[in-house]
């Protein structure tokens, strides 16, 4: 007879574990959250965009009747029908090892997790498709073996079916740890539904994640590596009321978006903050900005040293000078360089030259440039290139800050020229523009310091003022972590390789 009381988890002592093998369910388990439905929901919505979310959203009625009042098996077959049906495999990998983990990561039950982490051996055993699931399991949690249900594939497309043995609940999760332990017993077996029963009864010791009391998930500082480079459109967890409304907010955002970029764009920049305003973007300045350079006494320009959170960053430090400042980027999308209401400079990568141009700009006003030379969501700062503190000694860090709640104005994945409308398709978005104070001299490469040493200590100052974090991360790491590229291709049209986005 197959066991069907367990203790609950409260009752596992995670001492003395690191010989120890744990088996633990995901959804429930190992997450709080009961409910897959929001991860499928980025998957459609991240490959598919709004029509499969929309299509997905749909069949959620059906999956959950079945689920319920059939089996859990066929429920979860609807979902990962609607969701995956046609999709490219590489899309899908794609999304699950740049966008999911965020939100992994964010829903960790912080006493399964902590009995989890200090056993020796870790293995999930989840009805969610492998692919989904496995690189979060085992790049952020240290997972030795991920079980999952798999899924068809032809000609490298998703069919939206599942290969034998099916989905992985019941007698199945049972099935696969037999096949994948042989002989030898697990020590723990975690789970939080009667269709976990069978493999925990395989368990040395079984225990159950009760769904109350509601806990806190665990604290970032927590988890052995942070998520510190994600991607895709979406800021909340699409829960089946939050997709709703996403769809139905989308085309009211497209609208409000297109009004916003034309404002910016075509507004002379001494109203465009009135504009945005009344717009419902909210700029927030704070500090003491430098006043414009006067050509005539010969002077040169102010380097305005930002932290880098959207490509609009320069745009919304323009808006909070009231007029006008040029930037230098690592490449923006053509559409976003017609639209811009600024002058954009492309960097060459190309030491020597790009040292001469930005020198040649400084002579005919002020400049914004972002050396970091790429954006982070997460509060931390990656490394700063040395190269702009060598050029001048007018440098003014310059702090930014940015909130959206529902889109991300930022990809590394997607089409970068779309970056502008989604961060304007937010309900009120906000950017936080803070001047600190102009660096002394005496802290200036002209003084005899080195430019890397310059560097790091704007580095600090903008980081104590967001509170962040620093980091010697590069545009390099984060590419390589969400597009398994080091961030540049090759452009025909022009001599120097062209980089993919900020």
């Amino acid at each position: 007879m197959a066991i069907t009381n367990f203790p609950t988890v409260e009752n596992c002592s995670s001492l003395g574990r690191e010989k120890d093998s744990v088996v633990a369910d995901l959804d429930g388990t190992l997450l709080r959250g009961r409910s897959s439905f929001p991860y499928f929901a980025l998957v459609a919505f991240e490959v598919g965009g709004i029509l499969r979310l929309l299509f997905l959203l749909l069949c959620s009625p059906l999956a959950g009747i079945l689920y319920y009042l059939v089996s859990e098996s066929a429920g979860i077959q609807v979902l990962i029908f609607a969701t995956f049906v046609g999709m490219r495999v590489s899309d899908i990998e794609s999304v699950a090892r740049a966008v999911l983990p965020k939100f992994y990561s964010t829903d960790l039950h912080p006493i399964s997790y902590h009995v989890f982490s200090s056993c020796g051996k870790r293995c999930v055993l989840t009805a969610n498709p492998r692919i989904m699931v496995e690189p979060f399991l085992k790049g952020f949690l240290d997972t030795d073996l991920v079980l999952g249900t798999e899924i068809g594939a032809y000609k490298g497309r998703a069919t939206g079916l599942v290969l034998k043995p099916g989905v992985l609940v019941g007698k199945n999760k049972a099935n696969a740890l037999r096949e994948a332990f042989g002989e030898v017993q697990p020590e723990i077996g975690l789970g939080d539904r009667h269709t976990d029963f069978p493999f925990m009864a395989l368990c040395k010791e079984g225990y159950l994640v009760p769904p109350k009391p509601e806990v806190e998930a665990v604290t970032k500082d927590k988890l052995p590596k942070p998520v510190i480079f994600h991607d895709g459109r979406l800021v909340q967890k699409p829960t089946p009321i939050i997709a709703l409304i996403t769809i139905i907010w989308i085309p009211i955002g497209i609208i409000l978006s297109i009004l916003r970029v034309a404002a910016g764009a075509l507004l002379p920049m001494p109203i465009v903050y009135y504009a945005f305003l009344a717009l419902g973007v909210r700029v927030t300045i704070k500090g003491n900005p430098p006043p414009p350079v006067k050509k005539s006494d010969g002077q040169s320009g102010v380097l305005f040293i930002c932290s880098h959170r959207t490509l609009l960053d320069p745009i919304f430090l323009s808006t909070a000078l009231g007029r006008p400042i040029a930037a230098v980027t690592y490449s923006v999308s053509r559409l976003s360089e017609l639209i811009s209401p600024i002058k954009t400079v492309r960097l060459s990568r190309d030491r020597a030259t790009d040292a001469s141009m930005i020198k040649k700009m400084l002579q005919e006003g002020d400049l914004a440039i972002c050396p970091e030379g790429t954006t982070c969501r997460e509060p931390f700062l990656l490394r700063f290139s040395a190269m702009f503190a060598e050029l001048t000694d007018e440098l003014v860090p310059v702090a930014m800050e940015n909130r959206m709640s529902m889109f991300h104005g930022t990809t590394a994945r997607g089409w970068k020229g779309m970056d502008t409308f989604y961060f304007f398709m937010n309900p009120i978005p906000e950017y936080t523009v803070n001047f600190l104070r102009k660096l002394p001299k005496e802290l200036t490469c002209s003084s005899g310091k080195p430019s890397h040493e310059v560097a790091n200590y704007i580095q600090r100052v903008i980081a104590a003022t967001l509170s962040y974090e620093c980091t010697t991360f590069t545009r390099k790491d984060k590419y390589t972590a969400l597009a398994g590229n080091d961030g540049t291709v090759v452009d025909k049209s022009v001599k120097a390789n062209k980089v993919i986005g900020c």
